[in-house]
């Protein structure tokens, strides 16, 4: 018996865009067309939509915790904490891979002082500012994966957790001022 063949359909259209996969993870932007750089070729950008941006964009957080996300982001990234590692493109013989810079230790210095500043990595704060913020865990995939006296965090507990650590974030860059009890 014959069944209905598939329309095809061109692999140029699909391979445009984030795959079916990437798409399922989260929206972007609408394409923004521009010329590279380097050959003056038109390209298509399409910029993935973070959890930080869709909170400032609803307004959920404010600016300023906004901007205080994404300076522990740009630490953490700094710090090299996520144990992604690179291989060196020069290598030097007789040299060791184990040494970390001066950027990285203080990277590391300012992302401890700032999960102390939340409480420790137990805390709920600090937890979710390591998952969610720093290894850009969603605010559910966190919820789901993380829970205090056997019991996990519901979405908007979580979500109300991860705007709390943004306001203590944003309080410990200096971002806000911080208020004297009267």
């Amino acid at each position: 018996m014959a069944g209905k063949r598939k329309a095809k359909t061109p692999k140029r259209d699909e391979a445009l865009g984030p795959s079916k996969w990437r798409l399922q993870h989260g929206g972007f932007s609408e394409p923004i067309r521009d010329a590279d750089p380097e050959t003056g070729s038109p390209v298509q950008h399409r910029r993935a939509v973070d959890t930080l941006g869709l909170m400032l964009a609803n307004g959920t957080v404010t600016p300023q915790m906004h901007e205080a996300g994404c300076i522990f982001r740009t630490l953490f990234r700094s710090a090299a904490i996520d144990s992604m590692s690179t291989s060196q493109l020069i290598r030097l013989p007789g040299a060791t891979a184990d040494g970390i810079s001066n950027r990285q230790l203080e990277a590391r210095r300012r992302v401890a002082n700032a999960i102390d500043a939340l409480g420790g990595h137990e805390s709920p704060a600090g937890s979710c500012a390591w998952f969610v913020v720093g290894l850009e865990f969603s605010v559910r995939e966190w919820a789901m994966r993380q829970g205090w006296a056997g019991r996990t965090v519901h979405g908007p507990v979580a979500q109300g957790i991860l705007v709390g650590a943004l306001g203590t974030l944003a309080m410990h860059f200096g971002l806000v001022p911080r208020q004297r009890a009267a």
